[in-house]
């Protein structure tokens, strides 16, 4: 199957219709194909980065996508500052129908993605009233704000060059490459839950809004897509990892706080 857009990096990797859940070959196409981004630190960033630090004082939380997208990236920015790192800023688009990138013209089929060769985060919002429908659960504020930190993972893939990384390895051992995106795929879950952590201790996230999150997680696993889908469970075939997997990963991060727990490709 040919690639419409190789370089798109998407939460789900599959196109998503209101009539019915399609396979999983989109998120193959992966992350390999294009030239990577130019903007990468040294390989040992990211356990530099520290345990994300305390607010000095609280603030209402604004659960829009923008909103949160701010709010992550402000994470971010301290985490590579105490670390010695500028941190180069993402951007968000939210779109409907279609959008032009410098990944190529997407359609809002695809969910939400990050595209590399633009530092560009794209939300089109109907995605999760779509998704909710057809996984029969409510998807939230809650849940939308994890995907859009996923999202922000992905660009702080991309500056500490682990992105570039992955795509030097599948060229070499491209029968590994589906594995690879397993990892690289939970490792923005992960950061997705240090940004949780974040809230968390800002008092602006409950335990209720977690468990909500990890329903969320679950209804974007692998094995929850490809059973709604086909009915078979094919675990050579995933690319973003089971429903368990992703919950245990945004779990890790929720918990821990600390970048250096995200290692997804070394556990």
């Amino acid at each position: 199957m040919m690639c419409p857009l190789p370089r798109i990096l998407s939460l789900i990797g599959v196109v998503f219709t209101l009539v019915a859940l399609t396979a999983l070959p989109f998120a193959a196409c992966g992350s390999s194909d294009d030239t990577e981004p130019e903007t990468t630190v040294e390989e040992d960033v990211l356990d530099r980065l520290p345990e994300v630090p305390e607010p000095s004082e609280p603030a209402p939380p604004d659960t829009s996508p923008r909103g949160v997208f701010d709010d992550a990236q402000a994470m971010w920015r301290q985490e590579f500052e105490a670390a010695g790192v500028d941190y180069v800023p993402a951007e968000l688009t939210i779109f409907s129908d279609q959008v032009d990138t410098a990944c190529g013209t997407q359609s809002a089929g695809i969910g939400p993605f990050y595209c590399p060769a633009d530092h560009g985060v794209y939300l089109d919002t109907t995605f999760f009233d779509a998704l909710g429908r057809q996984a029969g659960v409510e998807l939230g504020d809650v849940a939308q704000a994890y995907v859009v930190a996923h999202e922000v993972g992905h660009h702080v893939q991309t500056l500490v060059g682990t992105l570039q990384r992955k795509a030097e390895a599948d060229e070499q051992d491209p029968a590994g490459k589906n594995e690879r995106s397993v990892r690289f795929e939970l490792q923005a879950d992960c950061f997705a839950g240090i940004w949780k952590h974040s809230r968390y201790q800002r008092g602006q996230l409950t335990a209720h809004d977690l468990e909500e999150a990890l329903r969320a997680a679950a209804v974007i696993g692998d094995d929850f897509q490809q059973a709604r889908a086909t009915g078979t469970i094919r675990p050579e075939d995933w690319t973003h990892g089971s429903s368990a997997q992703r919950q245990h990963w945004l779990t890790t991060g929720f918990e821990q706080g600390k970048p250096a727990a995200c290692d997804t490709f070394g556990s």
